[in-house]
């Protein structure tokens, strides 16, 4: 949709920044389509400027990779929160918590996951979120547009209790009144998670097929958040 130029779609990549908008619930998106080719990174720098958050996108398969890397960096320079949305874990060789890694390692980045996957490739069924500590399935039939929530399995209570109290720590290490509205009440401490100064970022996890489990709402609480202290921040400058 956004590729209109005709050389564009000669080429089938994308040249010049476009954005486009769409409804979600009470809320307009305006999202920003953006080059993904190296040779056209000041179009990618340019929209950076006035985005109010990001989901940056990784495959499950490949990991990291150096323009996602490039972008990502260019992220921190415009101080730019983002989440992390980890997709194609039913395709063979995907490993969320190895890419969960590499983003740590290559991007210098403080991540946590906020859901972990059930099953891994083929086997990938769903997700555990570690907030609401409920099981995250998607319905094949409509191609992950319906959810199903479902308590967590006794096969994987232990590992989401672990992912958990890493959560916890992690969030404990940048702010201990978030770590304590997490044990406290799952709505605060997703809305303390979303709203959190500095270099921290949720994980989530998803297939081909599998819908946004929650992570368009996540979102919206990220995109509101920052808007709020982008006005805060314009007013303190203009009372000076």
């Amino acid at each position: 949709v956004t590729d209109f130029d005709p050389t564009e779609q000669e080429k089938g990549i994308t040249i010049r920044a476009a954005a486009v908008t769409c409804k979600w619930r009470d809320v307009r998106i305006n999202l920003i389509d953006t080059p993904g080719h190296v040779d056209f990174t000041a179009e990618v720098e340019r929209s950076l400027r006035v985005l109010d958050g990001g989901i940056v996108v990784f495959s499950g398969v490949e990991g990291v990779e150096a323009q996602s890397e490039t972008v990502w960096h260019q992220a921190d320079h415009y101080h730019v929160p983002r989440l992390c949305f980890i997709n194609k874990l039913d395709r063979i060789g995907a490993d969320f918590f190895r890419t969960v890694d590499e983003i740590a390692d290559r991007l210098k980045a403080k991540v946590c996951p906020v859901q972990i996957p059930i099953g891994k490739e083929k086997e990938f069924s769903g997700c555990v979120d570690l907030i609401t500590q409920k099981t995250i399935r998607f319905d094949t039939e409509t191609k992950g547009k319906s959810v199903i929530l479902e308590p967590i399995a006794s096969d994987m209570e232990d590992e989401a209790a672990l992912w958990r109290e890493r959560l916890i720590e992690t969030l404990a290490d940048v702010d201990d009144a978030i770590a304590e509205a997490f044990r406290a009440q799952a709505t605060a401490a997703r809305l303390a998670l979303s709203t959190l100064p500095g270099p921290l970022n949720g994980v989530y996890p998803r297939g081909f097929t599998h819908g946004d489990g929650g992570l368009a709402d996540q979102f919206r609480t990220q995109a509101d958040a920052a808007v709020e202290k982008s006005i805060a921040a314009l007013r303190k400058r203009l009372a000076k």
